[in-house]
């Protein structure tokens, strides 16, 4: 069973910087992908970063130049630095990943979901 756990949410003034970190567990074989979304209050759950093979990155343009999304392959952890926050960037983060565990002698694909972390940005 692969587990994410999320951390390093919290309470920022606009203008200052948070990292999110990502850890997953559970006999990971390879881990493929890694993106972060985010969903703020009455809205969906959006896509706000990604990172794949030979660590190509994507981002919505709207954290692009702020935000940088990274991982440690040795550790099976990636990380969501963020930047120059502001209000509009509050909402409930959450980690997915993606790619290939053992159970027993099978190696399986997982694709598997953090619990959130809240990031608030506000004065």
């Amino acid at each position: 069973q692969v587990q994410l756990v999320e951390s390093g949410g919290g309470l920022v003034q606009p203008g200052g910087s948070l990292t999110l970190s990502c850890a997953v567990s559970g006999n990971i074989a390879r881990l493929d992908a890694m993106n972060w979304y985010r969903q703020a209050p009455g809205n969906q759950r959006d896509l706000v970063a990604s990172i794949r093979d030979r660590d190509s990155t994507n981002y919505v343009d709207s954290v692009k130049g702020r935000f940088t999304i990274s991982r440690d392959n040795a550790k099976n952890t990636g990380y969501l630095q963020m930047t120059s926050l502001n209000p509009e960037d509050t909402a409930v983060y959450y980690c997915n990943a993606a790619g290939k565990y053992w159970r027993g002698i099978s190696l399986l694909n997982f694709s598997s979901w953090g619990q959130g972390t809240q990031v608030t940005v506000s004065s």
